[in-house]
């Protein structure tokens, strides 16, 4: 019974936020998604109702998104030709430089904020800065992971700062970035994006007419013997068993080599880097061994799976914050937000036009997104812009999250740095953070601007 209650009250809320997109102007204007929609409807009503809501509405709501954007990362290559190595570098390499940039600069400004400015006002400890780097460019999980890890260092409240963080993170990466694609709609810089005022009663409601609903994808296999959802679906799960696999190993690895706990930095590391990597391995194994010319996946079906699991990750994800976390230490948690979103719009307003050979904008936004606390967010803000993937942006970003997620989205600098302010303060993470930002823009100045 609780399953039943707790899915059919993610579907209601995706309804009602698609629902009210099609019955308010100023949320078709604001071009909302009804996942978000749903999600903010759920988290008023949650809050009005208290604990007269029976826990059943809600059970598995805030594991959900941890699980689903393994799918929606298993899903990025699944379907498509895998190119050459150097094609990856050439689509990747800018991309790459522009978010370690965006993701050392939370480092840098976050950690030096709190030891200049917040801990003389506030009485704050080194650690506290880390929350911003750590919810906005790891996200819910990798707070989630660390919040023992900090409580073992001796700051009990450090994950629910973590968590917090990722939370203003979501909601502001949202409200910054609509403002910031509607900006860059009237400006021109979005080449698949029409503007609003261009848009039909229909498209603004997002609603395809009859006569030009496209295709969602092509059956690669027969019916009588699967149905082509459940395949494709299935080849999801193979991805994801892969990526858990390959974190078994590293953890079991780590474990054998480092003794005391505190050694192990393979606490957060994140599960959907590597389920990405178990679709690239899928994919390459279908490509080699499979009779056809073509291998039966249809990369069509695999990104309307990715976008279902997406629009339930977000409504569920906005739903489940808990503003009772937020309130703690709100004032310097606001300032360091703040300072988080500045940076990230400086990045794109500056930085990405210069950085970016192509489709600048786009492939600003989502990187904007993801290191502002859910890589989810990021997919959201770019199929804002290309809602069809015409541009070239989905592809820089996932290649380009081969190298840098399983460093600093929650990987091994963010369990590093924690266990360095431990051991030598927040000074040294400000050093090295800007040393590091200075590499990643040198390396791009030299090596990679045309």
């Amino acid at each position: 019974m609780h399953i039943v209650m707790s899915f059919t009250g993610l579907c209601l809320l995706l309804l009602l936020g698609k629902w009210a997109r099609v019955k308010f102007k100023f949320l078709q204007r604001l071009y909302l998604p009804s996942s978000v929609i749903g999600g903010l409807l759920g988290l008023i009503f949650l809050q009005l109702m208290g604990s007269t809501l029976p826990a059943a509405w809600t059970a598995g709501w805030d594991r959900l998104p941890g699980f689903l954007i393994n799918i929606v990362f298993s899903a990025l290559f699944l379907g498509v030709v895998i190119p050459s190595f150097k094609t990856i570098w050439q689509k990747s390499a800018p991309q790459l430089a522009y978010g370690q940039i965006i993701a050392w600069g939370q480092w840098f400004f976050g950690i030096g904020a709190v030891m200049l400015i917040l801990s003389p006002i506030f009485k704050l400890n080194d650690f506290f800065g880390s929350v911003l780097p750590i919810g906005f460019e790891g996200g819910h999980g990798t707070a989630a992971g660390l919040a023992d890890t900090f409580t073992r260092l001796g700051w009990k409240s450090g994950g629910d700062f973590a968590l917090a963080s990722a939370t203003g993170g979501i909601i502001t990466a949202i409200i910054v970035g609509i403002a910031l694609i509607n900006w860059a709609a009237k400006k021109g810089h979005i080449k698949t994006f029409k503007p609003m005022d261009q848009m039909s009663d229909a498209e603004l409601a997002g609603i395809f007419p009859d006569t030009e609903r496209p295709s969602a994808g092509k059956q690669t296999v027969s019916a009588d013997s699967i149905d082509s959802l459940a395949f494709h679906l299935s080849i999801i799960g193979l991805a994801i068993l892969i990526g858990f696999g390959l974190k078994t190993g590293l953890a079991w690895a780590e474990e054998v080599i480092f003794k005391p706990q505190d050694m192990r930095l393979f606490a957060g590391f994140p599960l959907f880097p590597l389920c990405m990597i178990g679709g690239l391995i899928t994919q390459l194994s279908f490509t080699k061994f499979s009779k056809a010319e073509k291998p039966p996946i249809d990369h069509g079906l695999m990104q309307r799976l990715a976008g279902t699991a997406l629009d339930f990750l977000v409504v569920s994800a906005i739903a489940t914050i808990k503003l009772s976390v937020i309130a703690k230490g709100l004032i310097p948690l606001i300032i360091l937000i703040v300072i988080g979103a500045l940076w990230n719009v400086f990045c794109v307003l500056v930085l990405a036009k210069r950085m970016l050979p192509t489709f600048w904008f786009e492939r600003a936004i989502a990187e904007m997104g993801k290191s502002m606390g859910v890589t989810a967010t990021g997919l959201l803000l770019l199929r804002i812009v290309d809602p069809e993937q015409k541009t070239d942006a989905p592809q820089a970003f996932g290649y380009k999250q081969l190298i840098h997620e399983p460093f600093m989205g929650g990987g091994l600098w963010t369990s590093t740095a924690v266990l360095l302010i431990a051991s030598y303060g927040g000074w040294l993470i400000v050093g090295i953070s800007g040393a590091a930002i200075i590499f990643w823009w040198l390396f791009w100045r030299f090596l990679l601007k045309k």
